[in-house]
């Protein structure tokens, strides 16, 4: 099965975002990432609900937002006012986590949670059941461009196993360092969802780099 492409728009040249956005409503693109930081959670700032509002407006792709923030609750439902189909909440920053994850659910949005590179995989194992997607971070948190961090197929591959023991039904998503090499290798891991932002935007045909990544 062919994976699902989610490009991130942080990648994305902001003094053109709505010629961007127009291009991957024309792509096979089958979400549009949006990380949201704090400067808090993660060291970096990038955008918050009123570019999430503007780019739900004119695109024709869900909105896959993952929110690098601490304390995501009391976010929740302006993100889901906003537009996201989908919202990507940190392990590390929900101190309840099983509440947030229903109060994601009751605003009518699909629930993602996402480990960082060295939160295991385990912690999920009462709450995965419950979830709509586990978001893999690949990389560190904050900054786009950094280089894949190898441990991560591993975790793919035991997320899988949690997934199956428990006959849960959410996709495995991955972020950071996503291009066809990593790529190939987490779909074989089990990789439902890639999320690519540098590797898409920073080439000369970013339609064609979405549609090899579907391919693979």
């Amino acid at each position: 099965m062919m994976p699902k492409i989610a490009p991130s728009i942080l990648a994305a040249d902001f003094n053109h975002l709505g010629d961007d956005i127009l291009m991957l409503n024309e792509s096979e693109a089958d979400f549009i990432h949006c990380d949201v930081m704090d400067g808090h959670f993660v060291p970096n700032i990038s955008f918050g609900i009123p570019i999430v509002k503007q780019i739900s407006e004119i695109t024709e792709k869900p909105l896959d937002v993952h929110l690098m923030i601490s304390n995501p609750d009391q976010f929740i439902h302006e993100f889901a006012k906003a537009g996201a189909s989908w919202l990507t909440v940190h392990y590390e920053a929900c101190v309840h986590l099983h509440r947030t994850v229903g109060a994601i659910k009751e605003q009518g949005v699909k629930a993602s949670v996402c480990l960082n590179p060295h939160t295991p995989v385990a912690v999920l194992e009462d709450i995965v059941s419950e979830l709509d997607m586990v978001l893999l971070m690949s990389v560190n948190p904050g900054f786009g461009g950094q280089k894949f961090i190898p441990n991560t197929y591993k975790k793919v591959k035991q997320l899988r196993t949690l997934i199956q023991e428990k006959n849960a039904e959410c996709l495995i998503e991955v972020d950071g360092g996503v291009n066809y090499d990593t790529g190939k290798l987490l779909k074989e891991a089990g990789a439902d969802v890639l999320v690519a932002g540098t590797f898409v935007f920073g080439s000369e045909n970013p339609k064609e780099i979405i549609q090899n990544l579907r391919d693979l």
